[in-house]
């Protein structure tokens, strides 16, 4: 399983999003300028994000985006099911049916153990944490 840059790129316009919410919507310009990506990218993925609830816009010169939940309401597997689709690392995950060796292949089950270990990792990240990590590492080191 490979993540897209659609959705490295969702992920990362979540979480700063997530950091630098301050009550007033936030431009995909101020964004773009932020994470380094494509205005018109950025655009195409808030689409997404915005038809599945995940942010909030309003148009207009004050306008832009925000979360529409709590940063701790999100997960990362939330944002990356969205734009990716499956997490599955093969097909015959998700439909049995497509493959005729299914119920007697026995790399199902390594396949099978790759995707729960996937998807607990994933599905345990909240944004919240991903901002306690961003803080961590953001945070000025004073030596006295």
């Amino acid at each position: 399983m490979k993540i897209s840059t659609k959705g490295r790129y969702a992920l990362r316009l979540m979480l700063d999003l997530a950091i630098n919410y301050t009550g007033e919507y936030i431009s995909i310009k101020n964004i773009a300028s932020r994470q380094d990506i494509s205005e018109k990218y950025l655009e195409q993925i808030i689409t997404q994000l915005n038809r599945a609830g995940y942010v909030r816009s309003v148009r207009g010169a004050q306008g832009g985006y925000m979360l529409a939940k709590a940063p701790s309401e999100y997960t990362v597997g939330m944002i990356l099911r969205l734009m990716e689709g499956s997490l599955a690392p093969v097909s015959c995950l998700e439909d049995e049916d497509s493959c005729n060796r299914a119920s007697r292949c026995v790399t199902m089950e390594v396949w099978q153990k790759i995707q729960d270990a996937v998807e607990n990792v994933v599905d345990h990240i909240t944004l919240a944490d991903l901002i306690i990590s961003y803080q961590e590492k953001t945070e000025p080191i004073y030596i006295i």
